[in-house]
């Protein structure tokens, strides 16, 4: 396994997907009681997400070709589209509403938009483009399943989390990522650039 592709795709998953984040969100759409239906979710969730970033990962770029589209020009358009994404987590207001409908949020809204969105999608076509090698892949297949792995965990947990953590420490948390991921957006935009000029 390749450390540092591992190191790298492990922080922008993280950044992106914000366990923390998604498992509060995934606490506020679970009625309280439901353990059962709370672990079914949770499962349902992370597996759809493995499943569609690691598939789309290795085959998008196939997708671009047949569709015409230039690596390069997906880098540009993803880091804008990452970009947006961080500007919208570091200004945009959050609100947890708690509910007591039991339904099945495991497609919409927990994989898409908030663990497999277009911001994760991207990434990961990204990353995966990007190595070249086994290892490298494999590297990035690793840092998916940390990240959903600790998502799972999170999610599971996310009655204590929400008390530890409170509505303010998400707050902070979120707007700390949000400067990373635009920090990370622009260096996909300036490699699109450079490659393309190059």
């Amino acid at each position: 396994m390749d450390l540092a592709v591992y190191l790298n795709a492990l922080t922008g998953f993280f950044v992106i997907i914000d366990p923390i984040g998604a498992a509060l969100v995934f606490h506020s759409l679970i009625p309280e009681g439901a353990k059962r239906h709370r672990r079914m979710m949770a499962l349902k969730s992370i597996l759809i997400s493995v499943v569609l970033l690691i598939v789309f990962g290795n085959y998008g770029e196939a997708l671009l070709d047949q569709l015409g589209i230039n690596i390069n020009s997906l880098r540009i358009a993803g880091g804008l589209l990452l970009f947006y994404t961080a500007f919208n987590m570091i200004t945009e207001a959050v609100e947890y509403e708690d509910t007591t409908i039991k339904k099945d949020i495991s497609v919409f809204p927990m994989t898409i938009p908030l663990l497999a969105g277009p911001g994760a999608l991207t990434l990961a076509i990204l990353l995966f483009s990007n190595a070249s090698e086994t290892t490298a892949n494999l590297s990035v297949v690793a840092a998916i399943v940390t990240i959903l792995l600790l998502t799972f965990i999170l999610m599971l947990t996310s009655a204590y989390l929400k008390k530890i953590i409170g509505k303010t420490g998400d707050e902070i948390l979120r707007r700390f990522l949000g400067v990373l991921l635009a920090a990370l957006s622009i260096q996909f935009i300036y490699d699109g650039i450079r490659k393309m000029a190059g």
